[in-house]
């Protein structure tokens, strides 16, 4: 087995910095899940930084899209498959409320859709 080599105890880089630069640097690390050192070497080696809230958003942006196709597939069954489901308990009003909450619910998820991919 080889010994891999670590970085620590090599030659470290002072960078002077004012306080709410260290402060930037930091809460820049935090969100990006890297230790300050990491972030710092990742940028000056220009490797991209992608952050943890970038990969939460995307998440979001995917549950989000479940909603919307759960949403799209009930109402394609309410609209092509009534004689298979019990719609005696909805009378014509009843049911055009209930299609016309379900289409606001799912433009009111493609908002958040495109909002979450908006601030990516």
């Amino acid at each position: 087995m080889t010994k891999r080599s670590t970085r620590k105890g090599t030659t470290p880089i002072n960078v002077w910095v004012l306080p709410e630069e260290k402060a930037a640097i930091a809460e820049k690390a935090k969100a990006a899940g890297l230790s300050q050192s990491a972030y710092l070497r990742n940028v000056g080696m220009g490797m991209p930084v992608t952050g943890v809230a970038d990969q939460e958003a995307v998440m979001e942006m995917v549950k989000i899209n479940a909603d919307l196709g759960r949403l799209g597939g009930l109402l394609k069954m309410w609209l092509t498959n009534d004689e298979k489901l019990d719609l005696e308990g909805y009378d014509q009003a009843g049911l055009e409320a209930t299609i016309i909450e379900a289409m606001r619910e799912i433009k009111a998820a493609q908002a958040l859709l495109f909002q979450k991919a908006s601030e990516l």
